[in-house]
């Protein structure tokens, strides 16, 4: 397959909604309504009445699927201050207890090693919310004894990160760990990604879709997604993921001072922001056989990424900064959470796009 992406297609609504036969676009958009959904589905199993219950630990499973990135995002909200440990593993621990909050999130109802985590966390007494499907082995190992969020809209389990965080986050308000002693702002959150969705939507030609936007940009490179915080280097972990689920490309994620020690990878932003030769011949020199690499600066803090760049690696990045401080202003209640989101979904519809304009020119 051609890795060169088709632009016109990207400006043609009818010809993207021809491509996009699974309707991966559609279910992209419902990011604000899973957080809603998933709100009230959490409220209705009972998450509030862990207020009060402050455990020794929160325990996130982390499962393939969203559930790993949702998890990191969380606890990097929560930070060094959060008054309990949160651990992030694949199995639940051996020490798990009655002492103990444990939160489960799959899209997949028959996750074998999900299912005995489940019952081995319920059976030592551990308070257990289990986010999956209703049905399978296991929903089957948490009947009647945990708390069972059901999803009630149907997304490909790649998409389903919205859902994955909210529920998150009402266990997190549940226990009075979040920030400021106050809820996380799911409402305002979800109304972020509704807007995000319409800005992304497939009518909007790529000057006022900023996902179609970024897909045009990394197109025929190699994304470097790097992170100015903690909250953006994870969303850039779960980027580099849906690139690689929705478009076949391969990208870099890492927190920008990591990112900048690697030599080899200096020399090749250098390289790519020095642009091509004009005067090389591509006989006698072939160069890299790689695309040249773009480097994607992201960032959720109040402070601006290109200072945080210098302050922490001593110089200036040729990036593309995705910092939404217009969309989300600087002062904002929970700014960095919905700074988080929206550059998630954002970034996962502009690896959609650049799946689906790629795959139009794909040979019979």
């Amino acid at each position: 397959m051609t890795t060169v992406l088709d632009d016109t297609l990207l400006g043609d609504p009818a010809a993207l909604a021809s491509a996009d036969t699974g309707g991966v676009l559609r279910a992209a958009a419902t990011a604000g309504a899973q957080v809603r959904s998933a709100a009230q589905a959490a409220a209705e199993a009972g998450v509030a009445a862990l207020a009060g219950h402050r455990p020794r630990a929160l325990v996130f499973l982390r499962r393939p699927g969203s559930s790993g990135a949702a998890a990191e995002i969380i606890g990097a909200l929560l930070g060094p201050q959060c008054p309990v440990p949160v651990v992030v593993a694949d199995l639940v621990p051996g020490w798990i207890g009655p002492l103990d909050v444990v939160l489960a999130h799959s899209a997949d109802p028959a996750d074998v090693d999900l299912a005995e985590s489940v019952s081995r966390a319920v059976g030592r007494g551990a308070e257990v919310v289990l986010s999956a499907p209703a049905e399978g082995p296991v929903a089957s190992a948490g009947a009647g004894r945990a708390r069972f969020v059901e999803p009630r809209i149907p997304v490909p389990p790649a998409l389903d990160l919205p859902r994955a965080l909210a529920v998150g986050l009402t266990v997190v308000a549940a226990l009075g760990l979040w920030p400021g002693g106050l809820d996380p702002a799911l409402d305002p959150l979800a109304d972020a990604l509704d807007a995000e969705a319409e800005r992304n939507q497939p009518n909007h030609e790529p000057f006022m879709n900023p996902a179609k936007s970024l897909a045009l940009r990394l197109a025929e490179r190699t994304p470097l997604l790097w992170g100015a915080d903690a909250a953006a280097t994870t969303v850039a972990g779960h980027r580099a993921t849906a690139l690689a689920t929705h478009a076949g490309v391969v990208a870099h994620a890492a927190d920008i001072a990591q990112a900048a020690s690697a030599t080899a990878l200096r020399r090749a932003v250098d390289l790519a922001d020095r642009g091509e030769d004009i005067f090389r011949d591509p006989f006698d020199d072939p160069g890299p056989d790689a695309p040249p690499v773009r480097v994607v600066l992201l960032a959720t803090a109040e402070e601006e990424p290109g200072q945080v760049a210098v302050r922490r690696t001593g110089r200036g990045w040729p990036a593309d900064l995705q910092h939404p401080v217009d969309e989300v202003p600087r002062g904002t209640r929970d700014a960095v959470l919905l700074r988080a989101a929206l550059l998630a979904s954002r970034l996962e519809i502009a690896a959609v796009y650049l799946g689906l304009a790629t795959r139009a020119i794909e040979p019979a």
